[in-house]
């Protein structure tokens, strides 16, 4: 048993080791091209949500593309509305890593560990070898991943564990699972992959699989929010409308968890376990923005009405001072 959990868990450190220094080496290779994108293509509440989206699939990581906005805000580059489309389009471009996951390319993880080494270690372009620095690193994800899936394999023959699982078939349980997960390992894709490994070795339900996905999007704010200590007043906003989406967006899931488990069984039908859960987080995550996007000047209303702007304090002047100023 020490040795499944000791492969699982080397098999999550190289994942979550992947994901921080692939986001890293994609801003290294684009530069300041992504600051001029994000401004250029943010002046309208949809354009937001396109370029969060983008940036998010490149960037393999939501909260690293919503703690650069945060900074953005912070810094005064982005306004809160602004913002808050990207933080929306951020929620829908982490799904495309769960279709990834889903694919079942771990197994060819070695070939992109490969070919990133070789282009690192040959080419004396710096473009070039920041390439190859992120093909090697999208490598190292996948066999993370790849580690994990042949680690769990034993563990359908432990009881404890089958036992432990059947807790996810609750909605509520399921999602606080999923939750502390996240909350413990700082990566919603990190947990939502894990859930979509077990579901495909036969260990979790497709039940327990979205429940486990929900509770992730709500344990992803914790890093968000710690992003906006010492900020603004508008990075603080940031941060509360993030939390407010993905807590209202789970609210609604657990509250309609047995007619969204229908629908994903219907739409994912021909689909492998694996797979449906992976259209589950797309699914789950697009119908919330569709429907928030419509509240977001109502939510900028509320978060300003909440934490307006301080103003500036007007010192009180002594009468005679203003006479001599004016003498």
């Amino acid at each position: 048993m020490a040795e499944i959990l000791l492969s699982i868990l080397g098999g999550l450190v190289l994942f979550l080791y992947a994901v921080n220094h692939l986001s890293d080496a994609i801003k290294q290779a684009v530069g300041e091209n992504a600051k001029k994108w994000i401004l250029k293509f943010t002046s309208s509440t949809f354009s937001a949500i396109v370029v969060g989206t983008i940036v998010t699939i490149l960037l393999d990581s939501s909260s690293a593309v919503i703690i650069i906005t945060i900074v953005f805000v912070n810094a005064k580059i982005l306004s809160f509305r602004q913002a808050m489309g990207i933080v929306l389009g951020a929620n829908i471009g982490t799904t495309f890593s769960s279709q990834l996951i889903a694919m079942d390319i771990g197994r060819f993880s070695p070939i992109l560990l490969l070919l990133g080494f070789l282009l690192m270690l040959i080419s004396k372009s710096e473009r070039i070898s920041n390439t190859g620095k992120i093909i090697l690193f999208f490598g190292v994800l996948f066999f993370g991943l790849f580690t994990m899936e042949n680690a769990v394999e034993p563990l359908r023959e432990k009881p404890f564990v089958t036992e432990w699982l059947k807790k996810t078939e609750n909605p509520f349980s399921g999602s606080m699972i999923g939750a502390i997960v996240t909350l413990i390992i700082q990566s919603s894709s990190a947990t939502v992959g894990m859930a979509i490994i077990l579901a495909k070795k036969g260990l979790l339900s497709l039940a327990g699989g979205i429940a486990v996905m929900i509770g992730a999007e709500l344990g992803t704010c914790s890093d968000t929010l710690l992003a906006t200590i010492k900020g603004s007043r508008a990075a603080l906003k940031t941060g509360l409308f993030h939390l407010l989406f993905n807590l209202l967006s789970v609210t609604m899931g657990l509250i309609f968890f047995k007619q969204f488990v229908q629908l994903i069984t219907i739409v994912s039908a021909e689909a492998s376990i694996e797979r449906a859960v992976a259209n589950a987080h797309m699914m789950f995550n697009i119908t919330g923005v569709l429907v928030f996007v419509l509240a977001v000047p109502l939510a900028e209303k509320l978060l300003n009405k909440m934490l307006p702007e301080a103003a500036i304090a007007l010192v009180d002047v002594p009468a005679d001072t203003l006479t001599k100023a004016h003498s």
